[in-house]
């Protein structure tokens, strides 16, 4: 039997909650004022940011799986992610005082965008779990659908509001709209960029709070047993038993691998653009909602393809399409897309006015369809592989096979974008990560 409509509406506004940190701090807000103003170097920044994510997926690796097991012995599921919520929130307030040229800034940017970054992983693991208790089972396709779609209609509103109230092109101090960013900020220093990150708490407190009060929480698995203790024994007993389900093993490696790419592609797409396009914030921004727009339409398709077509379909299906969106981001230049020479935008252009710039458009749209649908079906994947009593200890594996090597793919950019100071390079070799987990994922049989 399904929750009622208000404990659905509360698991499916979390997605809305969290997105702006994917959106404006991770991908197309934040991490380009950290490469172009705060470092000032564009490689010197995406190698920076590449470590910094990197370090961050390591820590979710290591506690993610842990963590799972403990939460399924307690139950008491919304009890952690109000915990991890107020790090996150602490964490994203903090960027306001990481101001270019002190001492020390950019380490403690770097720090609190990796504190945020395991904070908010964690508490979107404990809520992936809640998801089967919620609807029956040939529903769940639709409902995570829903809320991967409502996400990206968070980070798109998120985002429209940054553009328009903080964020300023630097060479006139305005916004999108014209105006002067309110709050007093400094439009001719960047200083909405830095505001980001106490917008992101500030949206995540407000909209947490319906999931906290309506949606209900799992009763314990065990009672009179030490926690700690209990959840890392029945953690043993899951890691001893997988070897005996191969298919479950095999997707948790699949989903090691492909996540890797997607978790650096992600994190270096807007500095990408910002470096080798010369785009602006505003115009970063912009893009920002245009893949996240897309990716409303992913999830909602993907969610029901999941229920038509099985969810291991649709990843494959999603990871190719990245695979072709990734070489066409490697194609493209200023003055080219691909082997044809195009015109490169002029100063007084409009906004995206040159075709290499109209066609990273269109691969972003790509990107944002993919992700969006890649959301939405690899979560039911694991539903239908893990057992039932053990969802949240097995979503900690989950996530432990999307973190673990995780630091791989920012790594990989990281270190290729330094050894041959090129960020194609280290761009480049993220198309080996979505190749072998795509291969790996086609020998899985799932129900």
């Amino acid at each position: 039997m399904a929750a009622p409509r208000l404990a659905l509406a509360g698991w499916v506004l979390f997605d809305w909650a969290a997105q702006p940190f994917f959106s404006l701090v991770q991908t197309f807000g934040y991490a380009p004022y950290f490469v172009r103003v705060m470092v000032g170097d564009p490689v010197a920044g995406q190698a920076y940011w590449g470590y910094g994510t990197a370090v961050a997926a390591l820590l979710i690796a290591v506690l993610s799986p842990t963590l799972g097991a403990i939460v399924d012995q307690m139950g008491r599921r919304k009890l952690w992610i109000g915990a991890t919520g107020a790090i996150y929130a602490l964490c994203c307030v903090l960027l306001w005082f990481c101001r270019p040229g002190e001492p020390g800034a950019i380490v403690m940017a770097l720090a609190a965008v990796c504190v945020a970054a395991v904070a908010i992983e964690i508490a979107v693991m404990v809520n992936n779990a809640m998801l089967p208790g919620l609807v029956d089972r040939s529903h769940v396709g639709r409902l995570s659908g829903l809320g991967a779609a409502l996400g990206n209609v968070g980070g798109v509103v998120a985002t429209l509001l940054v553009l328009t109230l903080f964020v300023a092109n630097p060479g006139t101090g305005k916004t999108l709209l014209g105006i002067a960013p309110i709050l007093g900020l400094d439009g001719a220093h960047q200083e909405g960029a830095r505001a980001i990150g106490p917008f992101s708490a500030l949206w995540f407190g407000c909209f947490i709070l319906p999931l906290l009060l309506f949606t209900p929480d799992a009763r314990p698995i065990r009672t009179g047993t030490p926690t700690i203790r209990a959840g890392l024994s029945a953690l043993r007993a899951s890691l001893r038993e997988l070897p005996r389900h191969p298919a479950l093993l095999r997707f948790l490696i699949a989903n090691m691998i492909y996540t890797d790419g997607l978790v650096a592609l992600f994190a270096m797409g807007g500095i990408f653009a910002s470096s080798i396009l010369g785009w602006t914030a505003i115009q970063v921004g912009l893009f920002g909602m245009l893949v996240t727009t897309a990716g409303i339409a992913g999830a909602l398709a993907g969610g029901s393809l999941v229920d038509r077509i099985g969810a291991r379909a649709v990843v494959l299906l999603t990871l190719g399409l990245l695979m072709a969106a990734l070489a066409g981001t490697l194609s493209l230049g200023p003055d080219h897309v691909g082997p044809w020479a195009v015109a490169p935008p002029r100063p007084d252009r409009v906004l995206f006015d040159s075709a290499a710039e109209r066609v990273y458009l269109a691969i972003g749209t790509l990107i944002g369809l993919c992700s969006g649908a890649l959301l939405a079906s690899t979560r039911i994947v694991l539903i239908g592989l893990a057992p039932p009593d053990r969802l949240t200890q097995f979503f900690g594996l989950f996530a432990l096979s999307g973190r673990v090597t995780a630091f791989l793919g920012p790594l990989s950019v990281a270190v290729a974008t330094q050894l041959m100071a090129s960020q194609r390079a280290g761009i480049a070799v993220l198309m080996v990560f979505f190749a072998v987990g795509m291969a790996l994922l086609a020998t899985v049989k799932t129900r």
